[in-house]
């Protein structure tokens, strides 16, 4: 059997579970000084399992005094099949409630149909493709136990009691273990109820317990360089950096111009798509308009709205609408960019301070959604210099996706 054949065998059984541990390191970035940076990163990660459709439960474990905060945010953002436990002191305990979701009353209010494959990740690797953990949980389904490796970074080493040198692992031989990992339910299950105190408060490896208790020896399956883990302070502007790329791989550009504007509407799509891909609607903004809402749905984070009109509002509106009502998650960002041609002969400054204040008040009323709006002139009283205008005003818009920073919300920049 291929690969791919395989593959659709064992999503339409949809049998596995997926256990999403917040593990001690991450809790101890909720303690301190991360919280609202980790837990978008952590529901970035989670919003990405929900949208596998063979995955039928998830597990979220958190410390004791979280699980309100959790259950609240969870809630809030829609998530579906998820599950929260208490942890416990160590990673392997607060891998085994989790696992005890499936078994014993005392861990849930009810139990959970127990899964034939488990899945054990960390919140703290946010970036994990569907494939690699389809890739894991066949090989488990197969072996038993399965988990991502990567090439070591640096070289091993070991120090004497002294201090010095006692001997380094030759790199080639050995890999850096990873997540996502993946078990027959009954193998893991069985290895964490054989487990010793000293395990349970020490141990890091899943996969060295299933070989030690229940002989199973896992395969392990290469995985992406995305597999990194959230640990240091620094590696939050890394995944932050990540989050802001992902967002900004594509545009809807919607325009509502008049005949005599449209060459505008034509250029700004073209000038972009050199740089990222573009979705373009020449209609005027409609909740019945079902284009619109299949991209809203396909989840697209950056509008622009290009209009003749000196404040369009009322069309914005109608977006901002359909953004609250769709099922795009509004944990990161929408980047709604206003964008106002002014290509008559008259020298006059065609948006007058009432319209800013007015733009301003707006944007501050949408940032409470999740919302950024920015507003962008377009300013050409020259035909010959249209498109060094257009290619200006595409610089700027990409620049402001890419940046989404919420400081600059309500301002008019101008191209």
């Amino acid at each position: 059997m291929d690969l791919s054949t395989l593959r659709g065998a064992l999503f339409k059984k949809n049998i596995t579970k997926i256990l999403n541990f917040c593990c001690y390191e991450f809790l101890c970035f909720i303690h301190l000084h991360f919280y609202l940076v980790i837990h978008v990163y952590f529901f970035w990660f989670c919003t990405d399992f929900s949208r596998i459709s063979w995955i039928s439960d998830i597990i979220v474990v958190v410390s004791p005094e979280n699980i309100e905060t959790m259950k609240t945010i969870i809630e809030k953002y829609g998530h579906k099949r998820v599950t929260v436990v208490a942890g416990g002191i160590t990673r392997h305990r607060s891998i085994f409630n989790g696992l005890k979701v499936f078994a014993e009353n005392e861990f849930s209010s009810h139990l959970l149909q127990k899964p034939e494959v488990v899945i054990i990740h960390d919140a703290v690797r946010p970036f994990v493709e569907e494939d690699i953990i389809s890739k894991v949980v066949m090989a488990a389904k197969e072996h038993g136990a399965a988990g991502a490796i990567r090439p070591l970074v640096s070289t091993v080493v070991a120090s004497a009691a002294d201090g010095f040198l006692d001997h380094s692992l030759e790199r080639a031989r050995y890999r850096a273990s990873e997540m996502p990992q993946a078990f027959l339910f009954d193998v893991i299950y069985e290895a964490y109820q054989q487990c010793t105190d000293y395990d349970l408060d020490y141990g890091t490896e899943c996969l060295h317990l299933a070989l030690k208790y229940c002989k199973t020896n896992a395969k392990l399956v290469e995985g992406t360089a995305d597999l990194w883990k959230v640990t240091y302070k620094r590696d939050l502007y890394a995944a932050e950096s990540i989050i802001k790329d992902n967002l900004s791989q594509q545009v809807c550009v919607i325009t509502n111009v008049k005949e005599t504007l449209a060459q505008v509407g034509f250029l700004l799509p073209e000038s972009l798509k050199s740089q990222i891909k573009v979705e373009a609607i020449s209609v005027s903004l409609s909740k019945n308009d079902s284009r619109l809402q299949n991209i809203i749905s396909g989840q697209c984070y950056n509008f622009v709205c290009v209009n003749e009109k000196r404040c369009a509002l009322q069309e914005t509106q109608e977006l901002v609408d359909m953004l609250e009502k769709s099922n795009i998650p509004l944990l990161c960002p929408v980047v709604l960019i206003l964008v106002h041609l002014d290509i008559s002969e008259n020298n006059s400054f065609s948006i007058g301070m009432e319209d800013l204040t007015t733009i301003k008040k707006f944007a501050r009323e949408t940032k409470k959604k999740n919302i950024l709006v920015y507003g962008l002139l377009i300013q050409c009283k020259d035909p010959s210099l249209l498109q060094e205008t257009v290619n200006s005003a595409a610089a700027l818009i990409m620049a402001i996706i890419k940046d989404r920073n919420p400081e600059l919300i309500g301002q008019l920049l101008v191209a």
